[in-house]
């Protein structure tokens, strides 16, 4: 609701809405003048100066604008490149805390501070025609409608997150009706809803859905970003996802999406990307920070301010060394969760995010301030824990989680039959205590994975040994050539049906790998109905069917199979621990017992046996059921002795052998090569 004050403050950064007018604020230290730039439905252009400074805070009342209103700002100052300063009053800018923006970007010098053939030399064209708009939004929302809006806040031990996309998901769904098929609307359509329900997944995972920038490069070739790893626009919601379209109506479709999804219990995790911007290095454009205040939004290379450090591979790093940049991230977080009612945030390369003096730093601003944050504290937070300098599984704090890439490999490994692999196969299984148990952390610091949005699809793991991404344009030199990957017989598509049986079967095992270890399971959205990508491991600029689901290829076998083991694991406390497991003779609420085939323990000798492909794990809950995992990645059958039931005698509960049979008491049983069978002895 528009309040009434009769001056403007310099805090909150962005608008504050008036009565009949407007309170802006934005940052820089190193501006001299600043103009808010209104813009009439014709193109008109009305800049209102703002007068009042608070600190290094331009602010200042711009009579008329509200709810509606498409703006930009105009910064004057220096401009001397070499030592970090890139003004232009002649380049409309976009605002930080701008929560829509409206339109597209037509790519040419306008958009550069700079002469794009002289680096160092000032171009002033003007950009306003060629810039988006910001849009001034109602932040209004009835969340009470229908009934009150309420946080599932799942506990991490329950948790099962579904990685998707917002318009890959719903643009081929023939249950989504057209019109609202990739967006928003689409996601939160009662068709998408049942979907995940049905799966079984506690928490659906977006890929980026802060408003982006469609790469130059990319439009040339008529491709387009994809993922969306290229944000200009921290508060605002992608325009191109709204059915209601981009100007302003986003941000109302958004929170009903996240409405559904909670009245669904469904959690609702947002991967971001704080680490860079769309604006890349010294030869980039300026469309927002570079222009306001380059070295406080960005970090410069110390002696040679002319240029950007680059920990992400962009171009540039966001500064998380300035109070400004940091405020930025905690602006929008605290946004995304009290406006917005998001559940949680999945960091991208966040390890640049720790980075303030060069090394990753456990206790970095970045993290402090999240740690202490009473907005913050009850969502989850997840790092991606590397970036393009340094590999950081282990290192964040205790109450955050990650994506556990030594899970993704050395399961991969243990079923290619790598040598070797047992040992830390079984860390992997148990939650992995090598990573986290010696800092006091759980199994739900790891979030496992096989296959994410960046790499195969769990069909073409299992269908491809080589990338084919000759749909870049980039020759098929994109994207990571050693994959850990095997296409069962056959390169491609295939009529084989020996091979067809390997994949399928491979499938399973992976699925079932990640869904009955310790830790928190993520699926990577389509595995689970066999999505391919035709082989391409680096999808980033397919929006095209190389990406979108396509449900009418869906294997509804696999997809009732990978139902099966998400209710086996969310029903049964033995399979997902809340704290690593402890050996029999320990005891505890949760045991394990990890055996040979022939149900003798390992030795360190056995654990080093390059020939050893099998491995049995008993699971214990005290007063719960219990279960035998059977792993078998040897190419032949192997013969298990199975250890004396806990409770009741064992029954099967799954396998990927669909050949497996399990009758009366059970003291002996083949698994037959490169499967899985799993037991149950019912308390």
């Amino acid at each position: 609701m528009p309040i009434e004050h009769p001056r403007s403050l310099p805090y909150p950064l962005g608008v504050t809405l008036l009565d009949g007018a407007i309170s802006f604020a934005v940052y820089s230290e190193t501006a001299d003048a600043i103009d808010f730039c209104a813009f009439d439905d014709d193109g008109t252009e009305t800049a209102t100066r703002l007068t009042e400074r608070t600190g290094h805070v331009f602010h200042g009342i711009v009579e008329g604008a509200g709810v509606g209103t498409r703006y930009g700002l105009r910064v004057d100052g220096a401009w001397n490149p070499e030592n970090g300063l890139r003004h232009n009053k002649h380049k409309l800018l976009l605002d930080p805390h701008a929560t829509a923006i409206e339109g597209d970007y037509d790519w040419g010098q306008a958009l550069f501070s700079h002469d794009m053939n002289e680096p160092t030399e000032r171009n002033d064209d003007d950009s306003a025609a060629a810039m988006p708009r910001c849009v001034i939004t109602d932040p209004a929302f009835d969340w009470n409608e229908g009934g009150a809006d309420v946080a599932p806040r799942t506990l991490l031990s329950d948790t099962i997150i579904y990685e998707t996309h917002v318009k890959g998901f719903t643009k081929l769904h023939p249950d989504v009706p057209e019109e609202i098929r990739g967006t928003y609307a689409g996601l939160g359509h009662p068709a998408a809803v049942k979907y995940f329900t049905d799966l079984g997944v506690t928490a659906v995972e977006l890929m980026p859905v802060h408003q982006f920038v469609q790469d130059s490069h990319l439009l040339e070739k008529d491709l387009r970003n994809y993922w969306g790893y290229n944000s200009i626009g921290f508060f605002a919601p992608h325009g191109d996802y709204a059915a209601a379209g981009d100007g302003g109506g986003q941000v109302a479709e958004f929170k009903a999406m996240v409405k559904s999804l909670h009245a669904a219990g469904l959690e609702v995790i947002l991967d971001v990307v704080y680490n860079h911007t769309a604006e890349g290095n010294h030869m980039g454009p300026t469309l927002s920070f570079k222009g306001i205040d380059n070295e406080a939004y960005y970090r410069l290379v110390q002696d040679d301010r002319g240029s950007y450090f680059d920990t992400t591979g962009t171009g540039n790093s966001l500064n998380v060394s300035h109070p400004t940049a940091l405020g930025l991230i905690m602006d929008s977080l605290r946004y995304w969760v009290t406006e917005m009612h998001v559940d949680g945030f999945r960091f991208d390369l966040a390890t640049t995010l720790t980075r303030q003096g060069g090394d990753a730093e456990l206790h970095s601003a970045f993290l402090t301030l999240i740690q202490q944050d009473p907005v913050l504290a009850p969502v989850k937070m997840i790092a991606e824990p590397w970036d393009t300098a340094g590999y950081q599984v282990g290192g964040f704090p205790a109450d955050w989680s990650e994506w556990n890439g030594k899970f993704r490999d050395d399961v991969r490994d243990f079923w290619l039959g790598t040598d070797g692999i047992l040992g830390t196969l079984s860390q992997r299984v148990l939650g992995s205590p090598d990573v986290y148990e010696a800092d006091r952390r759980s199994p739900l610091s790891s979030i496992n994975f096989v296959t994410a949005h960046d790499g195969f699809t769990l069909a073409d793991l299992t269908s491809y040994n080589q990338k084919h991404n000759a749909a870049n344009g980039e020759d098929n030199n994109d994207g990571e050539s050693d994959n850990k990957s095997s296409n069962g017989g056959a390169e491609g598509p295939t009529d084989d049906q020996a091979v067809c049986q390997r994949r399928d079967l491979a499938r399973r095992n992976f699925l079932a790998t990640l869904l009955l270890s310790a830790g928190v399971p993520m699926i990577l959205g389509g595995d689970e109905i066999a999505r391919t990508q035709g082989g391409n491991n680096n999808a980033y600029c397919q929006d095209n069917e190389i990406s979108w689901f396509d449900w009418a290829g869906a294997d509804t076998s696999l997809l009732e199979f990978t139902k099966t083991l998400i209710a086996l694991r969310r029903e049964n406390a033995a399979l997902h621990p809340a704290w690593f497991r402890q050996a029999p003779e320990v005891g505890g609420d949760d045991t394990v017992q990890i055996d040979r085939s022939d149900a003798e323990g390992f030795s360190d000798d056995d654990w080093k046996n390059p020939d050893a492909r099998s491995i049995a794990f008993v699971l214990e809950h005290e007063g719960a059921d219990s279960f035998a995992l059977l792993l078998n990645a040897a190419a032949n059958g192997v013969e298990f002795q199975v250890p004396a039931a806990p409770n009741a005698e064992w029954e099967l509960a799954i396998s990927s052998d669909p050949g497996q049979q399990v009758e009366g008491e059970v003291t002996t049983l083949i698994v037959a090569g490169t499967s899985f069978t799993v037991l149950r002895s019912r308390a």
